[in-house]
């Protein structure tokens, strides 16, 4: 698959995960969870899971985020190839909605706009500023200091590259939450929203998957429980 098709595919599929959310808790008023529909995991989800190597983590030595090219490029757009915007405007404009464009930016820079925070559940405005941008900021699903450790060294410069800004790797957000999250994974962390971990942890089973990553047998093991209490409807 040429390395268009290959992003276009995954564009598709974050689409499909966020799909899945719907209806798997619904939220009390006063913050509790009431249980609902289970959701049903994709058969290709678990046989991915499946066929993931599973072994300890590679060092860290020689990380760094250059390794992954330059921040926000233009390399990979959400519609696929170069459409002249960086990647970080790319997703906020896919992401909130309604978005205010800056004029004369050929249709890039993202000035204000709404995301429905799949992290939290939250409402939060954005506003482009020195002091207000990072309220919403963009994650990697599978964090580059993760991937760096259990597969990307083996990854040539370009694949890192499509890595990095990979519409089906990134997801605008709630800062503080983006910041607790740091680069863990599965295992040692999970969105606050428990109606979002079902789409979390299937989309970063995808990446893993398309990239040619490994899991450690922690984060295995948590995949595993998210996706059993998924069909349960009690994660």
């Amino acid at each position: 698959m040429s390395r268009r098709s290959r992003i276009a595919s995954c564009v598709v599929l974050l689409t499909v995960a966020c799909a899945l959310t719907v209806g798997a808790f619904v939220v009390r008023p006063g913050g509790g969870r009431a249980r609902a529909t289970p959701v049903q995991v994709p058969a290709a989800v678990w046989t991915q899971l499946s066929s993931l190597p599973v072994k300890g983590r590679a060092p860290k030595t020689g990380y760094a985020r250059s390794r992954f090219g330059q921040a926000w490029s233009d390399d990979v757009a959400v519609a696929g190839g170069h459409n002249g915007c960086d990647t970080r405007n790319d997703i906020l404009a896919r992401d909130l909605k309604p978005v205010r464009i800056k004029p004369d930016t050929h249709n890039c820079i993202v000035l204000s706009g709404t995301l429905d925070d799949p992290y939290t559940g939250r409402k939060i405005e954005f506003r482009r500023g020195a002091s207000s941008s990072g309220a919403v900021q963009i994650d990697h699903l599978v964090a580059l200091s993760d991937a760096w450790q259990t597969g990307a060294q083996q990854l040539t410069s370009e694949q890192r590259l499509d890595f990095a800004n990979d519409p089906a790797n990134l997801l605008a957000v709630d800062g503080p939450a983006n910041q607790q999250k740091g680069a863990g994974d599965a295992a040692t962390w999970l969105p606050s929203n428990h109606e979002f971990r079902c789409a979390y942890v299937m989309q970063q089973i995808r990446v893993k998957s398309a990239y040619h990553l490994w899991v450690t047998p922690a984060e295995h093991d948590a995949m595993s429980r998210v996706l059993h209490a998924c069909e349960k409807g009690t994660q």
